[in-house]
This record gives C-alpha cells, sequence and structure tokens, in this order.
C-alpha cells in the first residue's frame, strides 16, 4: 500500500513539472499530451465567455480579468497539486518522520510547510523522509521564480503587443477598419511612409505568431479600451494590405503582399492551436465594396478596374476572413468594420484635419 502511495505521488509531481516545464520553459507549440493548463483554460474559458458576454455592463471587465486570473488559479493548481503529490510520498515514509504521520491530513501539512520552505521544525525527517523535503523545498523555490520570470516576459510582450493596437488605433479607428486606415494616410499625405508601417506591421505580426503560439494565453488578454483588440487590429491590416493589392494602383504591393501573408499565416495556426470549428465561407457584399472603393477615390488612391479588382478581391479576403471571424467570436472581440460589412466612418482625426484644411 506504501508503495502504491509513493508511486502515484511521484507520478503526480512529475505530471505537474512537465506542465510547468512546457508552458513556462519550452517556447514552441507543446504536443498533445495531458497538461493540466490546457485542461484548466478549456474547462474554464467556454462557460466564462457566455457568462460575460450575459454580464451586461460588466461584459468587458469579466473578459478581461479571465486571462490574470487564470494565471493566478494555473499557480494555485500547481502548488495544491505538489502537495498532494508529496502529501502522498511522504504519508508512505511516515514512519520515517518525527513524531511519525498518523494521517494523511499531517502528511499535507508536512509537505506544504516543505514546498513553502517554511520549516516550523514540529516534525523532523529522518532516512530517506529528508530527501523528500529538500525535493519539496527545491520544487517550490523553482515553480515560483519560474513563474515571475514567466509572468515578466508575458507582460512584456503583452505590452509590445499593446504599443501596435494603439498606433493602428489613431490612424484606424476603433474599432479599426482597413479602408480608414489607407483614407488615413491618404489625407494626411503621409502615403510615402505607408511601405515603412506595412513592413512594421509584418514585423509585429511575426512577433504575435511566435508569442501566442508559444505561450497560448496571450490570446486571452484583451486590450484596455474596449473596441479595440488585437485580432481587430490584424484584420484591419489585413483589409488594408488586401485593398492595396487588389483595388489600390501602388508601386508598393510587394511589402502589402508579404504582410497578407503573415496576416494569414498567423490566422490558420491560431485557429489549429485552439481546436477551432471549421469557418465557414464569408460572404462579402458587393456594394460594400463599391462604397469602399467610392470612400477611396474621394481620398486621392487611384483605381484598379471595378470588376477584376472585384473578382480579385474576392480571392484574398476570403484567404483569411472566415477564420479571423472565427476567432473574433471564439474570443468575443470585437471584429474589424470591414469584417463586420459596415461602412466604416471616417476617423475624428481625419474629420478634423479636413474641416481645417477645406
Amino acid at each position: 500500500m506504501a508503495i502504491c502511495e509513493a508511486s502515484i505521488g511521484i507520478l503526480i509531481i512529475v505530471i505537474v513539472s512537465f506542465d510547468v516545464f512546457q508552458v513556462v520553459i519550452v517556447p514552441r507549440r507543446s504536443p498533445r499530451t495531458f497538461r493540466i493548463s490546457s485542461l484548466l483554460i478549456r474547462l474554464f474559458w467556454l462557460p466564462w465567455r457566455k457568462l460575460s458576454l450575459h454580464a451586461g455592463k460588466r461584459q468587458e471587465y469579466l473578459l478581461g480579468i479571465f486571462a490574470p486570473l487564470s494565471l493566478m488559479l494555473l499557480l494555485t493548481v500547481w502548488v495544491i497539486v505538489l502537495i498532494f503529490g508529496y502529501g502522498l510520498i511522504l504519508y508512505a515514509l511516515q514512519d520515517s518522520i518525527q513524531p511519525a504521520i498518523r494521517d494523511f491530513g499531517s502528511a499535507l501539512y508536512v509537505a506544504g510547510t516543505s514546498l513553502f520552505t517554511l520549516g516550523f521544525g514540529d516534525f523532523v525527517s529522518v532516512g530517506i523522509a529528508r530527501v523528500v523535503m529538500l525535493a519539496a523545498a527545491g520544487s517550490g523555490l523553482a515553480v515560483m521564480s519560474l513563474v515571475i520570470a514567466f509572468l515578466f516576459s508575458l507582460y512584456s510582450s503583452l505590452q509590445h503587443r499593446e504599443v501596435f493596437v494603439n498606433l493602428v488605433e489613431a490612424r484606424a479607428g476603433s474599432p479599426p477598419s482597413g479602408v480608414t486606415l489607407l483614407e488615413t494616410y491618404a489625407r494626411l499625405k503621409i502615403l510615402d511612409q505607408l511601405p515603412g508601417d506595412i513592413g512594421d506591421w509584418e514585423v509585429w505580426a511575426a512577433e504575435i505568431l511566435e508569442s501566442h503560439r508559444a505561450y497560448p494565453i496571450l490570446s486571452f488578454f484583451r486590450s484596455t479600451l474596449e473596441d479595440d483588440s488585437w485580432i481587430s487590429t490584424l484584420g484591419a491590416m489585413l483589409d488594408a494590405c488586401t485593398l492595396l493589392l487588389t483595388t489600390v494602383q501602388t508601386e508598393h504591393s510587394g511589402r502589402a503582399y508579404l504582410m497578407h501573408r503573415m496576416g494569414c499565416r498567423i490566422v490558420l495556426d491560431l485557429h489549429q492551436l485552439f481546436q477551432l470549428p471549421k469557418a465557414g465561407i464569408l460572404e462579402v457584399d458587393r456594394e460594400q465594396f463599391e462604397q469602399s472603393r467610392a470612400s477611396l477615390a474621394e481620398a486621392g488612391f487611384v483605381l484598379k478596374d471595378a470588376e477584376s479588382a472585384w473578382q480579385k478581391f474576392l480571392e484574398m479576403h476570403s484567404a483569411y476572413s472566415s477564420l479571423l471571424n472565427t476567432l473574433v467570436e471564439y474570443f468575443a472581440t470585437k471584429p474589424p468594420l470591414w469584417t463586420d460589412h459596415s461602412f466604416p466612418a471616417p476617423h475624428p482625426l481625419a474629420r478634423r484635419f479636413r474641416q481645417k484644411t477645406d
């Protein structure tokens, strides 16, 4: 019986240690094995999302605290399960501790004081129990230090992501729109900056791909502004690049093409990572497309032939739009205005600028 308890305790400790290793240390997608972290997020996200969507004015607040709360819950679960695992081992070695442990509650107490390195001294280990208590103390220190380092890395990636979200919001509105984004560059006469900015978008998108695949919990962190999200920002960038490639006559289509490829890669990889249902075909409204063409022409863009632009637009837009909408629905964020098929109103900054120059 004692051997069985000790074996179960060792197995539990190995599972938790492997989970910490995969979540915190390994900077890449993990194999599909049993993992405590993935199980917790899958169990809690969908009911939490459903509850939040019916919470009225508190909806965004509840959605916003899910990711930080999940991190705290995950750390708590790791510690509790480790205490339970070491408690089983110490209970199996009860005669190697003075005074002898006579119940499982005392074994959990000894395991907890060892894990948190409290060392009250009311229980003293002898023999092999010393090794177990030293291992528990080492495990506690290792988990705490790794999680602290992990949090610093996580929030650093999050802050860098949100810098670009705020930059695009100033150019594309809130929620962002690819059409408004291009209009802003044209009306403010900064189109010469657009190729360089698209290059920066591509770098930002590559960082999103790397960080959000390695640490999926980042995808659940929300922006500080209610109408903004990294998903809608990515969608607006993709819409702008799609328009540049299909509708607008420009010499900078190469940069837009590279950004379009990177963005499509992101939505496809995240769709697979979170095992989301197959995305349906997203119908695009020709009338809205023509309205957007008229808006771009008014802003000063030279446009390609309407019919050929429409056919090419359908092809390039369908490469990401349905997958992006699936991500919007899963994470309960605001979609970019193009995806929502709403004709985007001019950005307030653009309106003020137009009023001053007219």
